[in-house]
């Protein structure tokens, strides 16, 4: 009995033995699965951290994508001529320019062209941001430059005449393009075929002062306001030689554009316009066909007045365009693309309506003097 006791105490001992390693393996097996969930939670935090991080970069690269993505780009020209005349030849700029810009890294759905009623028209028209870029004078630009900025200016071929004397013009016709390129261009006053227009031509080419009552008794044609050639030079000038201006003037109408200009002296309406100096080559073939005259424009007409420099046309941006697409980003590539674009015979064959031959890059000083212009205009209205 006694025996049989001890081997039942024996046989429990060992039953607890082995119930307490039994335990320490499940406490085991239950550690270990608590780590492995708390390594699959943190490793599902991490695969979300690393989703969210892809989509942030996904987001950022949309976000740099779309604002390289530009709707509508739209361009307008002053009519310096006939508007259907610069809505024709500036058409394939659309392609052109959407082409060139592509290659800066900007996709643009749509480019429009339009022409400004006015020089204030586009200029309007840019301080409004319901146009992106301009082409416009310099004057233009100087009188709206808190509305625009110009990022272009214009080069254009050197002429064979080049003097301030008007005599020096006449007996050196016709004018002839160079192979140069100038940064400047002269306002010229140039007399038509009438009485009146010869008259003029006739005393200045017998090397004669034309006087203010000469002036003052002919029938003017000009641009407006904001037109360097066609307003602001020649009012510097009329100033300089004759202490008066435009407005002085008794007989002066507005033109709506060069093409009206020459159309009015070929047809005896004016005795004098004003405009660019090479503006009768423009003219020269509808000289003798548009405008029914029988002999050429350099036979008909003379220049009786030259202005000094003016600092040649701009490519403006407007400082309001919708969309806020005219970031310093986008200027830089249109700088690019328009540049390129005039290095081009397609180019070329474009912008040559404006007797522009290249473009260089501008900044708002170059057209320091035009806003002095401005200034003295503004002043001789009060």
């Amino acid at each position: 009995m006694k025996n049989k006791l001890v081997l039942f105490v024996v046989f429990a001992l060992l039953i607890g033995l082995m119930a307490g390693c039994g335990s320490d393996k499940k406490d085991d097996k239950t550690d270990t699965a608590a780590n492995n969930t708390s390594t699959t939670t943190d490793n599902s935090q991490s695969a979300t951290n690393t989703d969210t991080k892809t989509d942030t970069t996904d987001t950022k690269a949309s976000t740099t994508d779309a604002s390289k993505q530009i709707g509508e780009l739209k361009v307008s020209f002053v009519p310096s001529k006939d508007p259907s005349e610069i809505i024709t030849a500036t058409d394939p700029l659309k392609d052109l320019l959407k082409n060139q810009l592509a290659t800066e890294g900007y996709t643009v759905d749509k480019v429009t062209i339009d022409v400004g009623t006015t020089y204030e028209a586009v200029g309007e028209a840019l301080t409004s941001g319901s146009t992106d870029i301009g082409f416009i004078p310099g004057g233009t630009y100087a009188l709206y430059s808190d509305g625009a900025d110009v990022i272009l200016t214009a080069t254009r071929a050197g002429l064979s005449n080049d003097s301030d004397n008007p005599k020096d013009w006449n007996d050196n016709k016709p004018t002839k393009a160079t192979e140069n390129q100038a940064t400047y261009y002269r306002a010229l006053f140039i007399a038509g075929p009438t009485k009146k227009g010869q008259e003029l031509a006739a005393k200045v080419n017998g090397g004669e002062q034309l006087t203010w009552d000469d002036l003052n008794s002919a029938n003017w044609m000009v641009m407006s306001t904001s037109s360097s050639a066609g307003y602001i030079y020649p009012t510097l000038w009329l100033q300089a030689n004759y202490n008066k201006s435009i407005t002085d003037l008794a007989h002066v109408v507005t033109s709506d554009s060069y093409a009206s200009s020459f159309a009015r002296l070929a047809g005896g309406q004016a005795d004098v316009i004003v405009a660019y100096a090479d503006a009768r080559r423009d003219y020269e073939e509808k000289w003798t066909t548009d405008l029914g005259r029988k002999a050429s424009i350099w036979d008909e007409t003379n220049v009786i007045g030259v202005t000094q420099g003016i600092y040649n046309d701009t490519v403006s941006a407007s400082k309001e365009a919708k969309d806020s697409k005219m970031t310093p980003e986008f200027k830089t590539a249109l700088q690019n693309a328009f540049i390129a674009i005039a290095a081009t015979d397609a180019g070329k064959n474009v912008i040559k309506i404006y007797s522009h031959e290249g473009y260089k890059t501008a900044q708002a000083s170059d057209y320091d003097n035009e806003r002095k212009a401005q200034d003295l205009i503004k002043s001789l209205k009060k």
